[in-house]
């Protein structure tokens, strides 16, 4: 009998330390087999900042009392009875729009000449005073209805420059009344994703003075999503021209002490941005599809392949294109100008449908990690999947990519950093079969090589990367044939 007792306490104590052992390992938590991410270097893009960078083309509406004057400027003393668009689509605006892959459009709600295109309770130059819609209309009520329907964000600008209210030049009461204004934009129609600013001021009255900070706190605490350009930002920045093009070194960073609204000294500045850049400020490039911003009757759309050369040199150089698209005087965006933006969106898509690279093996320096491969380089991410070499510097980072079979074809490189994490890369190069074919300062958001010599052929790519402030992250790579390129013609 003892026997049989010792032997159930011996089974008895297995099974407990059995059962112990079992909950003990399920408590142990599991190694850790997941490389982070490398820390972020600063400053780093808002929400908002990121989200309007991926729009990559917007578009801009001048339209208003200068569409029936054929000015530019208008001087303040217009009869508003002049604005009279009898055949006023914005449906058709909205819808040449997406037809482009617009997703984000600007209405010029006032102009220099004062002129608002709301029915504002703070004037009577304005839409009240129109026989279009027996002055009862609402430009910006008919486009923010059309836009919403479609999508389509909006944006609005309303000019500091008031060439018809009595109380410009009168420092107080203008921004009073400039302020009243920017109220009834802000609170009465609905989500404004970017609001403009410049800094155009009237000769006559030099010493006029525009709180452009109370501006500012204002638009903030009315819309806490949108973005406010200026030539100092504090969300995007000017590029310094209005032909669209960036500098060939263009950093999102720069440092807003520095800058100033209405600084024309400040133009080298602003085109290249600030490696040492303590502000995140990317570049928005402003540029009209015809010669003038509003429309005259006497201006043609710009050519595809001027359309193109300027997306190059705006998209390509880690800034946005914000492209001027006028209403006519019926009210329309004019059939040759939708004709052309049609053909400039194909032309993207073309260009950019197939990339050559997804059909390469792709070698790389070195990797952080599991999950930083450079598979992440092709996956259609452009932002949080990225290829990360190792943080120890053992010389140049590269990319190297190689056909399986037969020759590559293409004229342009795509590059692209994972910015959420900051701009990185300082210079770099690309070569096809030991040969450079491209040299390049900064990347950003994207970076297109469009080829000096046009078409090349070759097994293999290597980009490298032979300056960075830090480890460059890279979301994005891709070649491509461009049809439309011809560097000798």
């Amino acid at each position: 009998m003892a026997k049989t007792k010792s032997l159930c306490k011996i089974i008895m104590l297995f099974i407990l330390t059995q059962i112990s052992i079992s909950n003990s390992s399920s408590l142990t938590p599991p190694q850790v087999t997941v490389t982070p991410p490398p820390l972020p270097i600063l400053p780093l893009p808002t929400f908002s900042q990121l989200k309007w960078q991926q729009r990559e083309v917007i578009m801009f509406h001048h339209f208003g009392v200068n569409t029936f004057t054929d000015r530019e400027w208008g001087t303040g003393d217009e009869n508003p009875a002049i604005f009279n668009p009898t055949s006023l689509d914005a449906n058709q605006w909205v819808e040449t729009a997406v037809q482009a892959g617009i997703s984000l459009m600007i209405l010029t709600a006032k102009h220099h000449d004062g002129f608002c295109l709301w029915p504002s309770k703070y004037t009577d130059h304005s839409v009240i005073g129109s026989p279009w819609r027996n002055g009862k209309g609402d430009v910006v009520r008919e486009l923010v209805n059309a836009a919403k329907a479609r999508g389509v964000d909006i944006g609005l600008y309303l000019s500091p420059w008031d060439r018809h209210d009595h109380r410009y030049g009168r420092t107080k009461a203008y921004n009073e009344y400039y302020l009243a204004q920017l109220q009834e934009l802000l609170k009465n129609y609905g989500s404004v994703r970017e609001i403009w600013f410049d800094g155009a001021k009237g000769a006559n009255a030099p010493n006029m003075t525009y709180y452009f900070n109370d501006w500012f706190e204002m638009v903030n605490e009315l819309q806490g999503t949108i973005n406010i350009f200026s030539d100092a930002g504090p969300g995007v920045r000017w590029v310094g021209n209005e032909k669209g093009f960036a500098g060939t070194t263009c950093w999102s960073t720069i440092n807003r002490t520095s800058l100033s609204i209405g600084n024309g000294s400040l133009i080298n500045y602003l085109n290249t941005g600030d490696s040492k850049g303590t502000d995140w400020l990317p570049s928005e490039c402003d540029v009209s599809i015809r010669k003038g911003w509003f429309w005259h009757k006497s201006q043609a759309p710009k050519t595809l392949t001027e359309l193109l050369e300027i997306y190059y040199n705006s998209v390509g150089r880690n800034c946005l294109l914000l492209l001027n698209v006028p209403p006519n005087t019926k009210g329309l965006i004019s059939d040759s100008d939708v004709m052309r933006l049609k053909e400039f969106r194909g032309a993207i898509e073309t260009i950019f449908s197939s990339n050559l690279a997804e059909n390469c093996s792709i070698k790389v320096s070195s990797q952080r990690g599991g999950g930083f491969g450079p598979e992440n380089m092709i996956d259609g991410d452009h932002l949080w999947t990225y290829w990360a070499p190792m943080d120890e510097y053992t010389g140049h980072h590269w990319i190297k990519l190689t056909a399986f079979k037969e020759k590559l074809k293409f004229n342009v490189v795509r590059i692209q950093e994972a910015i959420g994490l900051g701009q990185r890369i300082k210079r770099h190069q690309v070569y096809v079969d030991g040969v450079k074919v491209a040299d390049g300062t900064t990347v950003g958001y994207k970076k297109l090589h469009r080829l000096e010599k046009g078409v090349v052929e070759g097994y293999s790519v290597k980009i490298k990367i032979i300056g960075s402030r830090a480890s460059p992250l890279i979301s994005s790579i891709g070649l491509h044939f461009d049809p439309f390129w011809h560097p000798y013609s």
